[in-house]
């Protein structure tokens, strides 16, 4: 039977530990925090005295910390996980760190013959509990083959991203997104309640529209990711509306810092030429000023 180490007993790392115990593994865990360890151990999991030992015998050792600096910790300080892991066995690191962390990380384990696996996590601690979790997946295919029977205890939902260091990747890319969103969200219905509009009525009117059912499921697609910005609404038109919407936040005291930014995006999509292509070749622009390549025929 593959024996388990898991790092991390927290809030997410504990349930997800409690799950493989219940998929009939042995699982080995260690944290900071004595009482997380005492709950892995009323969890029927095994406790260990620090990551070293979390090591031992392991030929998947999961880490779930908080940032970079506690993973490179747990793996290669005094009494690190690296002192007792042996050569091909795969770490998962699960952890949200900085993407170029994680390469590094993946290139010191290298060395010692261990391979790795960056597999952050979407969805929440509820998900978590119940097995029903995100999986973003960045590794060797053959790496992620054997381990995949232990990540279907803790996800329904295994994600392979392209490669190693592709999972963390995906990761800080959906949480950009998803906090900026939290924000924009936020003024949205800020502004709507400075006006005297009825919140639940904002949000039904809201969720028959892009504004919530998002720009990649509903304009993107047929547009600019079709390689067409031939205009279903003008680029020249949506900075005449936001330029509305920014004034009148301004006017009832309603805070738009995301709107204000955006006039620059739109700004500079005109002054590349884009005045009356679709609202969706903001994209193109964006590509264009981080010196990315674009298509080589787009319909206008």
């Amino acid at each position: 039977m593959t024996k388990i180490g898991f790092i991390g007993l927290g809030t997410m790392g504990g349930p997800m530990a409690g799950n493989i115990v219940k998929g009939g593994y042995d699982v080995k865990g260690f944290d900071i925090n004595p009482t997380l360890v005492k709950n892995h151990i009323k969890n029927n999991g095994i406790a260990a005295n620090s990551a070293a030992e979390a090591a031992i015998n392991s030929d998947i050792l999961f880490t779930m910390l908080p940032n970079a600096e506690h993973v490179k910790s747990s793996l290669f300080e005094k009494n690190g996980a690296v002192e007792n892991l042996k050569k091909g066995s795969i770490v998962i690191d699960m952890s949200t760190i900085h993407p170029f962390e994680t390469d590094s990380i993946r290139e010191k384990l290298k060395t010692h013959g261990i391979s790795m696996i960056d597999c952050p996590i979407g969805r929440t601690s509820v998900e978590a509990k119940i097995g029903k979790s995100l999986l973003m997946v960045g590794g060797d295919k053959n790496d992620i083959e054997t381990v995949k029977p232990v990540l279907e205890l803790i996800g329904d939902t295994l994600k392979d991203c392209g490669g190693p260091g592709m999972g963390s990747r995906m990761k800080i890319v959906n949480n950009y997104m998803t906090t900026v969103l939290n924000v924009l969200s936020g003024e949205a219905l800020t502004l709507a309640r400075a006006i005297g509009l009825e919140q639940s009525t904002c949000i039904d009117v809201l969720s028959g529209t892009a504004a919530v059912k998002s720009h990649l499921t509903t304009t993107y697609p047929s547009k600019v990711l079709n390689n067409d910005v031939s205009p279903a609404f003008m680029i020249h038109l949506a900075l005449k509306d936001l330029g509305i919407a920014v004034d009148l936040g301004e006017k009832v005291n309603a805070p738009l810092d995301l709107g204000k930014a955006s006039v620059n995006t739109y700004q500079s999509s005109i002054n590349e030429g884009r005045s009356n292509q679709d609202w969706t070749s903001v994209f193109l622009n964006l590509q264009n000023r981080a010196g990315l390549s674009l298509p080589e025929e787009i319909k206008e």
